[in-house]
């Protein structure tokens, strides 16, 4: 089957690889649609390791059902691609998300499980998810990148009329911002380098203002404008610059939410978290309950994820889709996958 694979540093190929094997265990699915998150950016970025598939935002249609036997070929699915062991404190608790074993093998993330950057992709059957006939394939493709930003959001601890500020305009960036507004803030800024991206923020209405992270004066102007600083600051960046302006921005006794993931060493001015007595709190993945209520949310139109979409492309426009995302100057924030197109 034809897919999409790593060669190098930043730079795809599209190849041939074998069929996912029917093993009466996992779920085969056809891809219908696969999006592109920013840590994929991460693996595009670094070329390596070379002939990973990526993937792990999808929707397909059952191939073959493995060992789900509520599932029949033909079923429109989606799915957490992460592989939780199922027997640690954190799974036992109901939080997959943390479990040691939860990003070993999962979809589009290891070797050994290719990803949906192709025709066709495997999952476990324990965490595929049917979706109903109000979902679409494009929605069901943006499910696993907003159940991200509803965790973050529900870690955040958000209250009415809270005042909450969203360093990063990217995918995860904006849905928890769209978020922030449902739990009740009663203002929500987006800091951004891209202006396109900051713009986009404000136009689709999930913040109500947007500030240019290249601004020197960016952090004094965030505090004159919400009169000593947010209650929450969600960082969806994951460098050292964005973690620190988390921290000058919060107010005293204010919390941090870090979504944003650097591969490197991130240097923050811990003095300010000390002297502000804040809350930093970590935010990875879902739990398959938010993931559930993604899904939910999609289906009874409580929520549109479809205006985050820019641009669905073929396997052989992968390579300049990610280029698209990481130009700086791009208003793009979510392109979808489509496999057969």
């Amino acid at each position: 089957m034809k897919c999409v694979a790593l060669k190098g540093l930043k730079e795809f190929e599209v190849k041939e690889i074998p069929q996912p094997t029917v093993d009466h265990q996992n779920v085969v699915l056809e891809v219908k649609k696969c999006g592109i998150c920013g840590s994929d950016i991460h693996y595009w970025v670094a070329g390596e390791p070379i002939g990973l598939v990526l993937g792990h935002e999808f929707s397909g249609v059952v191939k073959d059902p493995g060992a789900r036997t509520d599932l029949k070929i033909g079923d429109r699915v989606t799915g957490l691609p992460i592989s939780p062991c199922g027997k640690c404190e954190a799974c036992l608790s109901g939080n997959p998300q943390y479990c040691p074993s939860t990003w070993t093998y999962a979809v589009g993330l290891s070797l050994t499980n290719p990803g949906a950057l192709a025709e066709e992709t495997k999952v476990r059957p324990d965490m595929v998810l049917k979706l109903p006939d109000t979902v679409s394939d494009e929605e069901g493709a943006m499910v696993e990148p907003t159940a991200v930003g509803l965790h973050a959001i529900h870690l955040a601890d958000i209250k009415v009329g809270a005042k909450v500020l969203v360093i990063g305009g990217g995918i995860i960036g904006l849905v928890s911002a769209m978020f922030a507004k449902m739990e009740g803030a009663s203002y929500v800024a987006v800091s951004e380098t891209n202006k396109a991206r900051g713009e986009k923020a404000v136009r689709l209405g999930v913040a109500d203002e947007w500030f240019d992270a290249k601004d020197t004066k960016m952090v004094e102007n965030l505090m004159i404008k919400t009169n000593g600083g947010f209650d929450v600051v969600v960082e969806c960046c994951g460098n050292s610059p964005a973690v620190g302006t988390s921290l000058m921005t919060v107010k005293p006794g204010g919390t941090v939410v870090l979504v944003g993931v650097s591969l490197g060493t991130v240097t923050i001015p811990t003095v300010v978290g000390v002297m502000k007595e804040l809350k930093l709190q970590g935010a990875i993945g879902y739990t398959k309950q938010e993931f559930e209520t993604c899904i939910n949310l999609i289906a009874e139109k409580k929520i549109n994820v479809l205006k985050f979409v820019d641009d669905i492309v073929s396997l052989e426009e992968v390579q300049h889709a990610y280029e698209r995302l990481t130009s700086g100057t791009d208003d793009a924030v979510k392109i979808l996958v489509d496999p057969n197109k």
